[in-house]
């Protein structure tokens, strides 16, 4: 089984292209989305410990846990030690069902595989990339979204060009959908038609 890391920058489209390779019969595992699922099971008590008042009703709140992290980004290294390693079981169960099940490729969407020296665990990268004219007014679209906000979320990711030196794969989405959809295509067939030893 071939593990494709896919991985970008914030706005470069990388949730659409998961959804592209889904769509083919691509097995995806989503950190972000198993991430958010954590915040509403097993990471709570931890966070709440950890931070106190960002957990209401039994699930993490997502805004407040944001507001302290902005008041102290060196409160990363603090989220980050107890959510990886549930995202890493998380991830760990997906790899070994489709491994029984014969799948011959899956995709790990891990947003910020290079800051996490995840490339150890993957087969191969693809990194989803756009003009960063279009990346910045895509992420300002979003609701909450201003321009401080998006450059803390930048200073913590490796820049764009660098993920693309290390890429094996990389998808351009600054074009029309269809063009996207073609390139993870390519992919698709490339990894799927190797022959491993």
């Amino acid at each position: 089984m071939i593990i494709l890391g896919l991985t970008g920058s914030i706005g470069m489209g990388k949730s659409t292209t998961a959804k592209m390779f889904a769509k083919m019969g691509v097995p995806v595992n989503d950190a972000d989305a198993a991430v958010h699922a954590l915040y509403q099971d097993e990471a709570v008590a931890p966070i709440e410990a950890a931070f106190p008042g960002t957990t209401k009703t039994g699930s993490v709140d997502r805004a407040e846990l944001s507001r302290q992290l902005a008041n102290d980004p060196s409160l990363f290294k603090t989220l980050e030690a107890i959510v990886h390693p549930l995202v890493r079981e998380k991830e760990r169960v997906f790899l070994q069902r489709n491994r029984d099940a014969g799948a011959p490729l899956v995709v790990l969407d891990i947003p910020l595989l290079f800051e996490t020296k995840a490339e150890g665990r993957v087969d191969a990268v693809a990194v989803v990339t756009c003009d960063p004219e279009i990346q910045k007014e895509r992420v300002l679209k979003r609701p909450g979204m201003t321009e401080e906000k998006f450059a803390l979320i930048l200073s913590r990711q490796v820049p764009d060009q660098e993920k693309r030196a290390k890429a094996d794969y990389i998808i351009d989405t600054s074009h029309a959908l269809d063009s996207t959809r073609s390139q993870v295509a390519a992919i698709v067939q490339t990894l799927t038609s190797q022959k491993r030893p």
